[in-house]
């Protein structure tokens, strides 16, 4: 190899070596742990961004009165979380409904969640149509 074919790979492993940092920088900022209600009711620490998932307890929502954000609890049937969300509700945030929130404990044990996602149901049917004879 000659002078200026040393330099060329040098440089390409510098490229491939920056490339590949900034990948896995960037999967490590954005990834964030999924748990159920009873694992973070355990073992969530405060200023921890989590994402949760479980089901809002039947007679648990208290929405805001600006209608921007409800206090509500989840719960797996096992354990229950109280969460506070501060944000527009999604059209299918409803009592008994499957969400994942994320957010942080604070030191209290409320969790404050920025963002609240709704499950859709696996399918959805079709409303019976009468027919007229």
């Amino acid at each position: 190899m000659n002078k200026g074919q040393k330099r060329i790979l040098i440089g390409a492993l510098a490229i491939v070596g920056a490339i590949g940092y900034l990948v896995y920088s960037g999967i490590k900022e954005t990834s964030v742990y999924f748990l159920t209600v009873t694992e973070a009711s355990k073992s969530a620490t405060p200023n921890q961004d989590l994402r949760i998932g479980g089901k809002v307890e039947a007679g648990s929502i208290k929405r805001d009165a600006d209608a921007l954000g409800a206090l509500f609890v989840l719960t797996d049937e096992k354990s229950k979380i109280p969460i506070k969300y501060k944000g527009t509700l999604p059209d299918m945030f409803q009592e008994n409904a499957e969400v994942v929130v994320q957010g942080k404990f604070d030191s209290s044990g409320l969790f404050k969640a920025h963002t609240l996602l709704t499950s859709c149901p696996s399918r959805y049917e079709a409303a019976k149509e009468e027919v007229a004879t």
